[in-house]
């Protein structure tokens, strides 16, 4: 058994990462880089979560494509995904609608992406990057 520092408790058991279920996945599961695969778009869209700055409960953050980077932000409640995107930074320019998968550990959602003004839905995989809990 190793020499606790002054303060530090030590154990012998390995440490375990809790995996949350579905309906447990909340903003702090969201924080960090994302990657989306969106039906009918070429390429992976990056996305990064970071704590809403006036909203507690929500994330905000950014998406960023080969044409540029949007903003966003939403919210996870009971498994459900939902978050909004713009352009400008006023007005909502697509809406992401989604489920955390069951199993995944808050590590991936599915859903369907939407643009502002049409009815056209795309099937989106959201995953999440490797190297944040």
């Amino acid at each position: 058994m190793l020499e606790p520092v002054s303060g530090q408790i030590v154990s012998d058991k390995p440490a375990t990462t809790a995996c949350p279920t579905a309906a447990d996945v909340g903003p702090l599961q969201l924080y960090g880089q994302w990657l989306a695969s969106i039906e009918g778009q070429a390429g992976s869209v990056s996305l990064r979560f970071e704590k809403h700055p006036e909203r507690s409960e929500s994330v905000a953050g950014s998406v960023s494509r080969a044409e540029g980077r949007s903003l966003l932000a939403g919210d996870v409640d009971g498994g459900q995904f939902h978050l909004e995107e713009s352009i400008d930074g006023y007005n909502i320019s697509a809406v992401w609608s989604g489920t955390v998968v069951t199993g995944s550990c808050g590590r991936e959602i599915r859903g369907t992406w939407r643009r502002a003004g049409s009815e056209l839905t795309q099937a989106f995989v959201l995953r999440k990057t490797p190297g944040w809990q």
